[in-house]
């Protein structure tokens, strides 16, 4: 198994530990904090102009992946050099777009439904930029195809596990937890909103930081709301933004 540095785990890691699960058809749903698909529907294109511009999620992964192939972090980086793609993103020294710039439609429909302040996957600016970890998600599913189903580019399967993505607000606003305070750091806060998913106490972690309650609230969260049909059949997710966009499981 290949490792990062103790404690964490890398990029590379998870996807090999993920494909030996799906081997075994391990019943998991599998959570990722990142967006999974760039803005398409708004413009009908990711990159408008640009005549090798993907056509749909599966051939952007793959785009992604060729871009980067030197990166063996599954970083996604050396892509932004092309002036063809880097236009569209707002990135350190200008460029890219204003305001909000381009949202899928799970994202819109996130922000209109009070879920939280989804943003821009072209943004790669600021505290709340999603950008990078989205473009490297993307390295990751695009590593997983035909291992793991990935929803909603994939059908869902009858066995084995299942990976889709996850906006840990969502998770956190089911967890009681105040829109003021959506990050938690430290062990009573962990534990309340963990009895509010129907989570026993936690066991002692070595440092309360935003990714370790979020992955933990989030699991707890995907383990109840996996029941939930309608959240496997938002109304608003199309069979063309099942190709081309996907969706953010739990906006309904």
């Amino acid at each position: 198994m290949l490792r990062g540095t103790p404690g964490r785990w890398s990029r590379r890691a998870v996807a090999e530990w993920l494909k030996e699960e799906a081997a075994a058809e391990a019943p998991l749903l599998i959570g990722i904090d990142a967006s999974l698909a760039l803005p398409f529907a708004d413009a009908g294109a990711y990159f408008p102009g640009w005549d090798r511009s993907p056509t749909d999620a599966a051939a952007l992964w793959q785009m992604i992946a060729a871009m980067n192939r030197d990166d063996p972090t599954l970083g996604a980086t050396a892509m932004l050099a092309d002036p063809a793609i880097a236009g569209h993103f707002r990135q350190r020294g200008g460029g890219g777009f204003a305001g909000l710039g381009r949202l899928r439609v799970t994202e819109r429909a996130c922000r209109d439904q009070g879920l939280g302040p989804a943003v821009s996957t072209f943004n790669l600016v600021g505290p709340a930029q999603v950008g990078k970890s989205s473009l490297s998600a993307m390295r990751l599913v695009e590593r997983l195809r035909g291992c793991v189903a990935v929803w909603p580019f994939d059908p869902l399967p009858d066995r084995g596990p299942v990976l889709v993505e996850l906006y840990t607000t969502i998770a956190a606003r089911a967890a009681r937890v105040a829109r003021s305070r959506s990050k938690l750091r430290d062990a009573a806060a962990l534990d309340a909103a963990m009895a509010a998913l129907g989570v026993a106490p936690h066991g002692q972690l070595d440092r309360y930081d935003d990714h370790s309650t979020d992955a933990l609230i989030g699991a707890a969260w995907l383990r109840n709301a996996a029941g939930e049909e309608r959240l496997w059949s938002p109304p608003e997710l199309t069979a063309g933004l099942a190709r081309t966009e996907g969706w953010t499981f739990g906006v309904a």
